[in-house]
């Protein structure tokens, strides 16, 4: 009897101690890598990296009039875009931060290697037209269908708010076979940022509040599609 109370009371104190709690159940697999839409990642969950390529650069300047340099723009814009999508909590990795070249297949090769959420490439347009102006967005028909339906999405959600924070004029989503968009491996999308050869929109493009604010809708318009 003396050592059957013995050991009743150390396996009390045993229990006590949590020496036999029950194992921490591991997180189920649907929970795995999930993303918390309030920015707040759970312990040891990968908050998501998104991948933004300034179009051009080095002596590839892009569209030039005057002293307005393509290659320029799409730097500053990216940088802007960088911030905000920080301020909201994501990961965010530039295929360039610099003025540099960088052939169109490293800056796929980056966003492959890294295995990006999404690729972004931003550009701004020309045309014969000095009257042509507005945003668009495109996206890449892969034979891919998730891919498709996944770029096509981002790219709604992007010029939706990229629209509502400037103002422009929307020339809406479309598809488009650029390399950029078509070799990588996740959802991605090119932005055109307006036209250098309006005059009136080039003149907003001089402007950093407003490169800002259509930063501003990028970054709005990404974390609307991860949060969706």
């Amino acid at each position: 009897m003396r050592c059957l109370r013995v050991f009743c009371l150390f396996l009390c104190v045993w229990t006590s101690a949590g020496l036999l709690a029950a194992p921490r159940r591991a997180p189920s697999r649907s929970m795995q890598g999930c993303y918390d839409p309030m920015g707040e990642s759970s312990p040891g969950l990968t908050k998501p990296l998104i991948v933004l390529d300034a179009g051009h650069g080095g002596d590839d300047h892009g569209a030039k009039i005057q002293s307005f340099l393509e290659k320029k723009a799409t730097l500053q814009t990216a940088i802007l875009t960088k911030k905000h999508l920080e301020e909201l909590g994501y990961r965010v990795l530039m295929t360039r931060s610099r003025d540099v070249y960088l052939p169109l297949q490293r800056r796929v090769a980056i966003a492959n290697k890294t295995k990006g959420s999404l690729f972004v490439s931003v550009h701004f347009n020309s045309s014969p037209s000095t009257a042509a102006h507005g945003i668009e967005v495109f996206f890449y028909n892969s034979k891919e269908a998730w891919r498709t339906r996944a770029s096509k999405r981002l790219a709604d959600c992007i010029l939706y708010r990229v629209i509502d924070e400037t103002d422009a004029h929307s020339r809406g989503v479309k598809q488009g076979n650029f390399h950029v968009i078509r070799e990588t491996q996740m959802p991605s999308v090119l932005v055109e940022g307006g036209f250098i050869t309006n005059s009136e929109e080039r003149a907003k493009l001089r402007d950093k509040g407003y490169l800002d604010r259509l930063a501003a809708g990028i970054a709005q318009g990404i974390d609307k599609y991860m949060k969706t």
